[in-house]
């Protein structure tokens, strides 16, 4: 037995077993990434968008610069996650075509 990503206590697994804990390990750290490039990019993007009314209002500025750093930063993030997740697909998939 030994000790497993959760620290219980389990039996050997295959090699592809592990493959696929670490395989889904990964994909859900990279989706994870995917949701805060998303929120990310929505809250940039709003703050760029209420630059109109901020300026009518004579409220807060926004500092546009910082926000188009913000949203590159996390279309940066996104694009990232993406090609984690496309790399993951094709690892499986070549492990499939090999023990297919």
């Amino acid at each position: 037995m030994r000790i497993g990503y959760y620290g219980a206590l389990r039996e050997p697994k295959s090699e592809l077993d592990a493959v696929d804990e670490i395989s889904m390990g990964a994909s859900s750290i990279a989706l994870q990434g995917l949701q805060q490039a998303d929120t990310q990019l929505e809250n940039a993007a709003s703050n760029i968008a209420s630059v109109s009314a901020v300026s009518a209002t004579g409220g807060d500025s926004v500092d546009l610069s910082q926000e188009m750093v913000a949203m590159v930063a996390a279309q940066q993030q996104f694009d990232a996650n993406l090609a984690t997740l496309k790399t993951e697909d094709q690892i499986e998939q070549r492990l499939v075509d090999l023990t297919g």
